[in-house]
């Protein structure tokens, strides 16, 4: 069930991967983290932000995006400056990349990162278009 954020557990995430997350995505997340997004092929389910602020969001965010990151890195051929937001249960994670110009700064846009191949491919322009409001 996604709840809201303080800002500060995003900016504990940003420092701890070394990342500045894209403003849209940030919004979203502050208002629900967490949650779920649809690609035209699949359903996914967003990691949160590890929220201390209490046990019951202790446990309902553990599985949080540094986890899943970690996870995914461990993979040959997931790409070593990916930040996963999501995955659907398979393998498969929903990524973001930095900006071309600047390492730490994330762009909006959504990849479809395919476990299997490494390949990666745009789903979206940003999280809007990929969640139902």
């Amino acid at each position: 069930m996604p709840f809201p954020l303080d800002v500060k557990y995003i900016i504990e995430t940003e420092e701890q991967l070394e990342v500045q997350f894209p403003s849209l995505f940030k919004e979203k997340m502050m208002k629900e983290n967490g949650g779920e997004a649809a690609t035209e092929y699949d359903d996914w389910n967003l990691y949160p932000f590890f929220d201390q602020s209490d046990k019951k969001r202790i446990s309902r965010t553990c599985q949080d995006i540094v986890l899943g990151t970690n996870q995914a890195r461990k993979w040959n051929n997931f790409p070593s400056s990916a930040i996963a937001i999501a995955s659907n249960g398979c393998g498969d994670q929903l990524v973001l990349i930095p900006l071309d110009n600047d390492k730490g700064k994330l762009s909006e846009v959504i990849y479809f990162w395919y476990h299997e191949t490494g390949a990666l491919e745009k789903v979206a322009e940003s999280i809007q278009e990929l969640i139902e409001e």
